[in-house]
């Protein structure tokens, strides 16, 4: 006989699914056979309790060895427990034999029905220990399919298919239904408890609409919710209201997807990495932001984007911002972390903050701005020995008269609208003009171009202007090239003999097409890759070292 494991929360549709198990013609169902077991160790209080210990084995290692493993009649022995149950000291084949399964449920839905029979608490609902049990069956390399109880009231038999295939057993129809009333495999509880499911005659349709959440339960959900969600997370199969039909993406870089984040004071995992809802950020793209790059253990150029940084939020006129020692402090801190000391790319935000309520106006926000700091596994996102092709976009870039692109903020709707251009046309970037009809940028770079032996760029009238690009101009001058910061049309671009964009998320990036125009001999011309060069030498031999950081560790 092989035992079948279905750990659980109260009032998750635990017995319900024992229910759908008992129709099986291959399976014998226990209800909580360490009932009395755990009942006579914790001295729990329960209106049966005296009649449950003279009747149940109330010897743990007794229930686990003589009747969950005890012989049987027939092929499978579904075991339905109540993750709380899971006593220390319990024999370890309890976890180590059989097949396990976890039931959960939201419990916005478990905890405004559990007090009707007893008192709510954290412990009562077990949910700890549902996830000490998932984690438990993980490190010995067997983890458990998980199966939410609102999956079951959506599409029972596609549900129980699923678990089936995942039990290695074959699924039988008889699982769906099963006649109204108790059935004798019911533990002696079953008269406080199961009043629904004696009812039932099969998983009944969830409710259109929730009920009204008892708020004297609020911090109690608060504490539960997170865990739910860590289970929830492994789950195969999800649908609700809102649920994407589309696969799960890959990521750039697999690496990322275990990465740490700065947010508020705190450092997160990737999938806890959020922000309220009453941030600024979300309630109207109220924040600033910078890229970083972290070349060998040193922040390049950190001093110049926290000095931009913090003239954008001084800008925006920003309250309760953190020092720039904090700040430093978090990025530092992300970084050792996440163990990010080379080809790592930084998004920094400092978002206005929290609100005490929705709405636009900044005197609604009386908490104190949000740091955000995202590292992530990053080399340059464009190809920058072949070259990358640009189209121009009809969107043109935002006047200073509506809103200066020297504040460096997170309303970049501007540039998405171009982006979206870009990406119509199936080409790298789009580059942006200014009212004039000049050339200011690309959707997220600056751009110089070359003619002659001159380097050219816009001026900074439209655009951003951007650390790397000062660094080029530099360098440029530092090279003995002509430099030349003026208003420059498209069909100057479109003649040139060289053309690159600067970016801290791409570097330098040689242009060979514009429009379909070939710029120069379509590929990268010698004026680029010398500032290529140079560029790289400054970022080798330069930035604020990261503190711990040791080469070759």
């Amino acid at each position: 006989m092989e035992v079948i494991h279905a750990w659980s929360a109260p009032r998750s549709l635990s017995t319900s699914l024992m229910y759908s198990f008992a129709q099986r013609d291959d399976t014998e169902v226990l209800d909580e056979p360490l009932y009395a077991a755990y009942l006579k160790s914790t001295g729990a209080d329960r209106p049966y309790r005296d009649e449950l210990l003279s009747k149940m084995e109330c010897d743990g290692e007794k229930v686990v060895k003589d009747i969950i493993y005890g012989p049987g009649n027939k092929k499978y022995r579904f075991c339905k427990h109540i993750s709380k149950q899971r006593l220390l000291g319990l024999p370890s084949e309890l976890m180590s034999k059989g097949k396990h399964f976890i039931l959960i449920r939201n419990p916005l839905n478990i905890l405004p029905s559990f007090e009707k029979v007893h008192p709510l608490s954290f412990a009562e609902l077990g949910l700890g220990e549902l996830v000490s049990i998932y984690s438990d069956l993980c490190q010995m390399g067997t983890p458990p399919a998980i199966v939410d109880a609102d999956e079951l009231q959506q599409d029972p038999e596609g549900t129980l298919r699923g678990l089936c295939n995942d039990l290695e057993i074959p699924f039988q129809p008889s699982m769906l239904k099963w006649e109204a009333g108790p059935i004798p495999e019911d533990g002696l509880w079953a008269s406080w408890w199961y009043k629904t499911v004696h009812k039932s005659t099969g998983f009944s349709s969830p409710r259109n609409y929730p009920h009204t959440f008892p708020l004297k339960h609020y911090e109690l959900l608060e504490q539960c919710l997170p865990l739910y969600n860590i289970l929830r997370r492994h789950l195969k199969h999800k649908s609700s209201l809102l649920t994407s039909t589309l696969p799960p993406p890959s990521l750039p870089v697999p690496e990322n997807a275990k990465l740490f984040a700065w947010i508020g004071d705190e450092i997160v995992p990737r999938e806890m990495a959020k922000v309220s809802v009453f941030d600024s950020v979300v309630q109207g793209g109220d924040s600033v932001w910078e890229g970083l790059r972290i070349y060998k253990g040193k922040v390049f150029k950190l001093e110049e984007h926290l000095d931009r940084l913090f003239d954008s939020a001084k800008a925006l006129a920003f309250n309760n911002v953190p020092t720039r020692e904090e700040v430093k402090e978090a990025i530092f801190r992300t970084l050792i972390t996440n163990g990010m000391f080379d080809n790592t790319h930084i998004r920094l935000s400092l978002t206005r903050g929290k609100k005490v309520t929705s709405g636009m106006s900044p005197a609604f926000n009386r908490y104190g701005c949000t740091l955000i700091v995202l590292a992530e596994w990053k080399p340059p996102v464009y190809d920058n020995d072949g070259g990358i092709v640009l189209v121009t976009a009809t969107t043109r870039r935002n006047s200073p008269n509506n809103l200066d692109s020297k504040i460096h903020h997170n309303n970049l709707l501007n540039n998405i609208l171009a982006k979206i251009e870009s990406n119509n046309a199936n080409v790298d970037d789009a580059i942006m003009l200014d009212k004039d009809g000049f050339v200011s940028e690309t959707n997220a770079t600056n751009i110089f171009m070359v003619k002659k032996g001159r380097v050219l760029t816009p001026r900074a009238d439209y655009c951003l202007p951007g650390i790397t690009r000062a660094t080029v101009m530099e360098l440029a001058v530092k090279e003995n090239f002509i430099l030349e910061e003026r208003n420059i049309s498209l069909s100057e671009f479109h003649t040139a003999d060289e053309v690159w964009t600067t970016g801290t998320m791409g570097e330098l990036s040689p242009v060979v097409k514009i429009d379909g125009r070939v710029i120069g001999e379509g590929k990268v011309g010698p004026v680029t890759r010398k500032l290529q060069s140079a560029y790289k030498k400054l970022t080798d031999d330069s930035g604020v070292p990261i503190p711990a950081y040791q080469k070759n560790i």
